[in-house]
């Protein structure tokens, strides 16, 4: 019995060594915890961790920054600190929190929301904040091509005419709603047809765009086009237009980036007509580069330390129906590059989860 005793408690203490050897990642999410977009972000991250062997705990902001604040205090200067703390530089939280990581021995990777040009000068202060790098999307091409896809969309344009424009944006103080209005401007230059009537930030929000987007198509009755930062703002100017009588997807054309089973819904229905989705698996990769790190790998040497990846595709309405269903299953221990030659790169992309 003794001896029995002794195997079930040396067996206890193996499967506790094991749980406690488990790489630890605390995941500030910036969304709120009924925001569609962030919760599809962290559950994706959180297959890859279960199937990465991580154990991942993730704190929703509510969208305030004041609250991203305190828990990144609490996660860098607490009594449990995480091997490794994942942020987004949404309201350009990021260098405090990087002032807060100084002598806390915990890692730190950014993600969506890569550092300013004005914020990476203030790196040289904090060199013991060990900043294992950044993992964002191309937001400028995502911004880029949901307008000229619209314009494929639309159809040729009568010689001496012009077509009328609204933009919604997302946070002005926030570095994927920036690169995505450059990408809209970049598109604009190449189409003098298009007026841009009103620009407005919709600070992600349905009800906040649907307020703006009633008195705006009051402003601008003859607007053809409806670009938004995000998939929130595009339905709430979806029912703005609706509303006052006119049909999304006939009498306007809307574009829109994610993609919640909201906007899936739209597209698959004709009232959006050009989706670009992607950046939601951000996360996942993320905790791919995570575990390599945690390993022992350069992760810079299989493609920058800081990484811009080609993540954004339009999405047609065959894809819609894909992604409108389960989450697909992705192999995320066989997208490490433990073993592989050096010459290998991580082939983050959409495409695994469409295959």
């Amino acid at each position: 019995m003794l001896k029995v005793l002794i195997a079930c408690v040396g067996l206890l203490g193996v499967a506790y060594g094991a749980m406690a050897q488990a790489t630890s990642v605390v995941f500030l999410n910036p969304g709120t915890s009924a925001e569609s977009f962030w919760v599809s972000y962290a559950q994706f991250m959180q297959a890859a961790a279960k199937d990465l062997g991580l154990d991942l705990r993730v704190r929703y902001s509510e969208r305030s920054a004041a609250n991203t604040l305190a828990q990144a205090r609490e996660a860098l200067q607490g009594s449990e600190r995480p091997d490794y703390l994942v942020l987004v530089n949404e309201q350009y939280v990021a260098p405090q929190i990087l002032r807060l990581a100084q002598g806390s021995g915990v890692k730190l990777l950014i993600v969506n929301n890569a550092l300013t040009a004005d914020q990476v000068q203030l790196l040289d202060a904090h060199k013991d904040a060990r900043w294992i790098g950044s993992l964002v999307a191309d937001d400028e091409q995502a911004g880029y091509l949901m307008l000229t896809d619209l314009l494929r969309n639309h159809g040729p344009v009568t010689p001496g005419t012009s077509l009328d424009l609204l933009a919604f944006s997302g946070a002005k103080n926030t570095p994927a709603a920036q690169l995505r209005e450059q990408g809209l401007h970049r598109a604009l230059a190449e189409h003098p047809e298009v007026r841009l009537r009103q620009l407005v930030y919709g600070e992600w929000s349905r009800q906040r765009a649907f307020e703006q987007a009633t008195q705006l198509f009051k402003r601008y009755p003859q607007t053809a086009l409806v670009w938004s930062a995000n998939d929130e703002m595009a339905l709430g100017a979806m029912q703005a237009l609706q509303d006052s009588g006119r049909v999304p997807g006939k009498d306007a054309l809307f574009s829109a980036i994610n993609s919640s089973p909201d906007i899936l819904k739209a597209r698959l229905d004709g009232r959006l007509s050009t989706l670009v989705a992607g950046h939601f698996t951000l996360g996942g990769w993320a905790m791919v580069l995570i575990n390599d790190d945690a390993k022992g790998l350069d992760i810079g040497a299989y493609g920058g330390r800081d990484r811009k990846e080609a993540l954004f595709q339009l999405i047609d309405v065959n894809q819609s129906k894909r992604l409108s269903g389960p989450m697909p299953a992705v192999d995320f221990r066989a997208l490490s590059a433990v073993g592989k030659p050096v010459s290998y790169r991580y082939p983050f992309s959409l495409q695994l989860l469409l295959h």
